[in-house]
C-alpha cells in the first residue's frame, strides 16, 4: 500500500487519529478485511502495537472486528465512520461545555478568581500587555476586553473589520448596550459595509472615516491595535498589541473624540 504522507496528515487532523492509527485505518481501507499481522506488514506498524491501534480504532467506530479465527477486521464505509465522529464530537464537545458550566457553582472558580485578583494586584502597569497573533487569538482577546467594558468602546477599523465586528461581536455589543456602555465605530463605509452598518445601528453608532486604522479603546483605559493592514495579510498572520495603559488610551481616546464631531453619519452619505 502506498500512501502519501500528505493525505495521512489531512486524514489525521480531520479524524483526531495518531500516525499509527491512520495508517492501520488506512491499511485497512485498502484491503476491507484483513488481520492484524497483515495489517501491521502493510501499514508498516510494529506487530506488537497493531493490537492495541485496532481496538483503539474499534471503540472509535472505523473498524469492527470479525467473529471467528484468526481474529479479522472489517472496515467501516468512510462515510458512515464521518458520521460517527461527528457525533461522538458532538457529544463530548456538550459534555465539555456541561463540566465548564457546572464548575460556575463550585469553589474551584472562586479560588481561581481570588488567585488572580491577588495576582493582579502585584503586576506592574507596563506588565498588563502583549502581542496577539492569528486573527482568531485578536478576536478572542478583543471579545474579552470589550465584554467587560463599563462605559465605553471606542473602535476605528477597516470596512472588512465592521462586517467582521458585526457578524462576531453583536451579541457582545448588544449586552454592553443594555448595560448602558456607549460604543462608537468609525469605519469607511463603502456600499460594502452600509448593511452591516444599519444591522448594529440599534446597539452602537457607527460614523464614516477615510482614515485606514485598526484599534479599540474600552473605557479609556485598555487598548487594542493592529499592526497590519488586514486587506494585505492572511488572518493567520494578523498581529495585534493589548495594554493597559489608562494614559495613553485615555490620550488617543481623546483624539478619537475630536475626530469623532466630524465624521459623517451613513444618512449623510446616502445623499
Amino acid at each position: 500500500m502506498i500512501v502519501k504522507e500528505e493525505f495521512l496528515s489531512k486524514l489525521r487532523r480531520y479524524f483526531s487519529l495518531n500516525l499509527y492509527e491512520v495508517k492501520i485505518w488506512a491499511a485497512l481501507l485498502s484491503r476491507g478485511v484483513s488481520t492484524a499481522g497483515e495489517l501491521s506488514d502493510i501499514a508498516n506498524v510494529p506487530r506488537s502495537r497493531s493490537y492495541d491501534v485496532l481496538e483503539s480504532l474499534e471503540k472509535k467506530g472505523f473498524v469492527i472486528m470479525k467473529l471467528g479465527k484468526p481474529i479479522k477486521y472489517i472496515a467501516v464505509p468512510p462515510s458512515e465512520v464521518l458520521e460517527r465522529v461527528k457525533k461522538n464530537m458532538k457529544i463530548e464537545a456538550e459534555d465539555r461545555v456541561k463540566r465548564l458550566e457546572e464548575l460556575r457553582e463550585t469553589e474551584i472558580l472562586n479560588e481561581l478568581n481570588s488567585l488572580h485578583s491577588q495576582g493582579v494586584e502585584l503586576v506592574e502597569p507596563s506588565d498588563l500587555s502583549g502581542s496577539l497573533r492569528g486573527r482568531h487569538n485578536l478576536y478572542n482577546h478583543l471579545e474579552l476586553t470589550i465584554r467587560n467594558a463599563e462605559e465605553s468602546v471606542s473602535m476605528m477599523t477597516t470596512t472588512q473589520g465592521l462586517i467582521r465586528k458585526v457578524e462576531g461581536l453583536k451579541p457582545t455589543f448588544e449586552l454592553l448596550r443594555k448595560r448602558g456602555v456607549k460604543i462608537r465605530i468609525a469605519a469607511p463605509l463603502t456600499k460594502e459595509a452600509m448593511a452591516a452598518a444599519k444591522d448594529i445601528s440599534e446597539v452602537a453608532e457607527v460614523r464614516h472615516t477615510d482614515s485606514k486604522a485598526r484599534f479599540s479603546i474600552v473605557d479609556g483605559k485598555e487598548l487594542i491595535f493592529m499592526i497590519m493592514d488586514d486587506s494585505e495579510v492572511h488572518p493567520t498572520y494578523d498581529i495585534g498589541i493589548w495594554v493597559n495603559t489608562p494614559f495613553f488610551a485615555n490620550a488617543l481616546n481623546e483624539l478619537f473624540n475630536l475626530a469623532w464631531k466630524s465624521l459623517k453619519v451613513p444618512k449623510e452619505l446616502a445623499k
